[in-house]
């Protein structure tokens, strides 16, 4: 089996349709695909329909915005229902908070000379203020030529200490995961290599996961380096976690992984996918 559980359609910050991501998830190979917006459930019927037709076994999938401590960490739900109540409105909540933020954001760059960053974000998202995020604002200063691609904007704009950056308070650790989980899905600490923390605080973060009721991590993803395909592991192993694989694809040109062609997990770990097949 291909799998991918981690990747991004225009429901939320990719650049292919529902229908066009799982096409293209099963021209490179993917016989299991989830597709996991941020914060958004709206392409999952798109997509499913889309991968049965063409053969490919579907897992509903979302990834959940979250502050912890004074960063942002991200939760991804897989084999949940997506009509549970407390899900929706979560997420709904959470979706309702974007718009002003974006409206800031767009101050902000106004500020070092980026004139309508907030219009042009937003037409980026096909006008949608429920989806409107920073890769819309990075795509944006791509086409003006401020940074080559979208990666390499988020070294100069849109993070903590650079020009566009807001601060804002997502869903906490504990809702994410309880809104997962109550929908009778499972919780995924998402690309864990990419946070600015030491190994003490992830420790810590792995441990009030799991007592919120998390089951997974992510250990393989574009997001992380073959050595730390190793390190997630092993940390996968110590803490008796699930190991979840995922491309984090959002558009050609803009990820490091394509999607439909994530490296298969180390064999000695329990795939999430055994939770649910």
């Amino acid at each position: 089996m291909t799998i991918d559980f981690h990747c991004h359609s225009t429901a939320s910050d990719g650049g292919l349709s529902p229908t066009d991501l799982v096409k293209r998830a099963h021209y490179h190979g993917a016989t299991m695909i989830s597709l996991t917006d941020h914060d958004q459930l709206a392409g999952l019927d798109e997509a499913r329909q889309t991968a049965d037709l063409l053969g490919v076994t579907f897992i509903n999938g979302v990834e959940i915005s979250v502050t912890w401590r004074d960063f942002t960490v991200h939760i991804v739900g897989l084999n949940f229902d997506p009509k549970h109540p407390e899900l929706v409105l979560g997420l709904q909540q959470m979706a309702n908070s974007r718009q002003a933020r974006a409206i800031e954001m767009g101050r902000q760059l106004e500020k070092v000379g980026i004139a309508d960053a907030y219009v042009a974000a937003l037409a980026h998202a096909n006008g949608r203020v429920d989806l409107i995020s920073r890769t819309h604002f990075a795509r944006h200063l791509v086409s003006l030529k401020k940074s080559p691609n979208v990666r390499s904007v988020f070294m100069d704009y849109l993070v903590a200490g650079k020009p566009g950056y807001v601060e804002h308070q997502w869903s906490r650790l504990e809702e994410a995961v309880g809104w997962i989980v109550g929908a009778g899905g499972v919780a995924v600490i998402a690309h864990p290599g990419r946070y600015p923390h030491d190994e003490a605080s992830e420790q810590e973060l792995i441990h009030e996961f799991i007592k919120a009721g998390g089951q997974a991590i992510e250990v393989v993803t574009g997001s992380h380096s073959k050595k730390q395909y190793r390190t997630y592991a092993e940390i996968a192993k110590q803490y008796n976690l699930l190991a979840s694989c995922g491309s984090d694809f959002h558009a050609k040109g803009e990820s490091k992984m394509e999607v439909g062609k994530v490296p298969a997990l180390p064999a000695d770990l329990t795939a999430v996918w055994t939770k649910f097949i």
